[in-house]
């Protein structure tokens, strides 16, 4: 079986090429899959309708972002401007996680070729993030009836405080964050398990600390589905990290997790996350890792 991969082309909103948020790296991503021969079980999303973006947002909020209406100080905290085409684009976004998981549900694994915005929190987006998608996905799964457990384990280097913020009261879901610990958000937000790093660790401590939380999770592996946030930001090339990972760490990481999730029969759900480097194609290359993970248990 060719693992399930959900993209469209309006996940790249077009910014400049010099802005804080590398955008071109949606692009740059399907590209460097189809080098890889993985790009033959696409599936394209929907944007994501508003009742199903306010399961995990306040209306208001969903309602300014659709309409393009968001306030300059939500958008100053978000870092760009919500017009038409970023608004789309995290329309998309979230029905791209929705698709996947249904996707993951039905054949055991499947990606998203974007996703991971775990900085939006339940009155507003914020860090680069404007909607939710993975708590979008989590509470629209869970209200049709389609998982009655979820967990969500996010590797981005920064912490899911939006994730932890809209999710916080649902029992139904466990929420997992192991970033660095002096890197945004400066205020962070209880997740179920937070894990907080040391600037500059490597690969060798990084991937013993993960291995000790996989192992925690035994206890806990009575979940229906998985949401893994592969965020490469943890790349000690990275421009907005404070770890040190190399290309070979980010694919032991990816690898160990996975083959914990699937080695159980529990389906999981890809997303990018996070990366920051000016090297958009160097970007590309680290973003690709989860896909090939992926493709490799897929088989």
């Amino acid at each position: 079986m060719s693992l399930p991969i959900v993209s469209h082309p309006g996940y790249d909103a077009g910014f400049a090429i010099n802005h804080r948020f590398p955008m071109g790296k949606y692009p740059a991503l399907m590209r460097a899959l189809e080098r890889r021969g993985l790009l033959r079980n696409i599936h394209r999303p929907a944007p994501a309708p508003a009742n199903w973006l306010s399961r995990a947002h306040d209306r208001f909020y969903v309602d300014q972002v659709i309409g393009c209406a968001v306030p300059k100080s939500i958008e100053r905290e978000i870092g760009f401007p919500i017009d038409e085409r970023v608004s789309l684009r995290a329309q998309l976004a979230a029905g791209g996680t929705i698709l996947a998981a249904r996707l993951a549900l039905e054949t055991g694994i499947a990606c998203n070729a974007a996703g991971g915005s775990h900085h939006a929190r339940r009155a507003q987006g914020a860090g680069f993030c404007t909607f939710n998608d993975v708590a979008v996905a989590t509470l629209v799964l869970l209200g049709e009836g389609l998982v009655s457990k979820v967990l969500i384990i996010d590797l981005d280097v920064h912490q899911g405080d939006g994730t932890a913020d809209i999710l916080g009261g649902e029992t139904r879901a466990m929420t997992i964050s192991m970033h660095a610990a002096r890197n945004y958000p400066v205020r962070k937000v209880a997740s179920d398990i937070d894990i907080d790093l040391p600037d500059g660790l490597g690969d060798q401590d990084y991937l013993a600390e993960l291995a000790a939380l996989l192992a925690r999770l035994d206890s806990n592996q009575n979940c229906d589905l998985v949401f893994y946030n592969a965020g490469v930001d943890p790349h000690g090339e990275d421009r907005l990290g404070r770890l040190s990972l190399t290309d070979k760490g980010l694919r032991q990481r990816d690898r160990m997790v996975i083959e914990h999730f699937r080695g159980r029969a529990i389906p999981v759900c890809g997303v990018i996350g996070g990366g920051y480097s000016l090297d958009i194609e160097a970007l590309a290359e680290r973003h690709a890792i989860l896909f090939e993970e992926a493709s490799r248990i897929a088989r």
